[in-house]
């Protein structure tokens, strides 16, 4: 049976999407590692605004958006954050120079026509659905997450994300209005010591991946 080349699939150059290099891939996926400890090296607010200036362009279900974002880096802010974590992620926090909060915006229909034109009346269709509204929304919000965490790499920065946390209560110190769901906390910085643990063993594509 023959197979498909590269050049088969993609015969004109013209029309093949540009490629990280091996440093590229490295930085983001193959070498980049969970961090557990951080160095007091500051983040700037520009690095911050940075990572959402990459993060905003990845694709969301009907361009939604609905990830929302909280930079906690002030010691009055973890006071209020980190007696909410569990109890083995605290130091990780309290040594991260910011700490961000990533929510759901439970109302990101609001914005439908903005960012959606061609059909606004998808506005009214998640305002009459709720179920359908949450459900589509933490998806795309996840989906967000991750890119976060790979804008936060191509920067830089490492990144801790944990899902080992009070969420009604962390939601009740900082969204009391109810409108926000936290989903996953990032810390955020450069390593400190001993960062790393050891990687753990990652699925083969014989389990993974199948061919039709």
């Amino acid at each position: 049976m023959d197979t498909l080349s590269e050049a088969d699939l993609i015969p004109d150059s013209t029309t093949r999407a540009a490629r990280l290099d091996e440093d590229g891939r490295a930085l983001l996926f193959t070498e980049a590692r969970t961090a557990s400890s951080f160095a007091a090296t500051p983040v700037s607010d520009s690095e911050l605004a940075e990572i959402w200036d990459l993060a905003k362009w990845p694709p969301t279900a009907s361009n939604t958006q609905p990830l929302r974002v909280l930079y906690v880096r002030t010691e009055e802010g973890k006071s209020r954050l980190i007696p909410h974590l569990a109890e083995g992620n605290r130091a990780k926090s309290q040594s991260a120079p910011v700490v961000a909060v990533l929510a759901l915006d439970t109302a990101f229909h609001e914005y439908v026509p903005e960012v959606f034109p061609h059909n606004p009346g998808l506005r009214d269709v998640y305002e009459a659905n709720e179920p359908l509204r949450l459900t589509n929304g933490t998806f795309s919000a996840a989906l967000q997450a991750g890119y976060f965490i790979l804008a936060a790499r191509s920067i830089g920065l490492v990144a801790g994300p944990m899902t080992g946390f009070d969420k009604p209560a962390v939601d009740a110190e900082f969204f009391p209005d109810g409108r926000f769901k936290s989903l996953v906390v990032v810390n955020l910085g450069h390593p400190g010591e001993t960062p790393w643990r050891d990687r753990l063993p990652r699925l083969s594509p014989e389990t993974t991946v199948q061919w039709v």
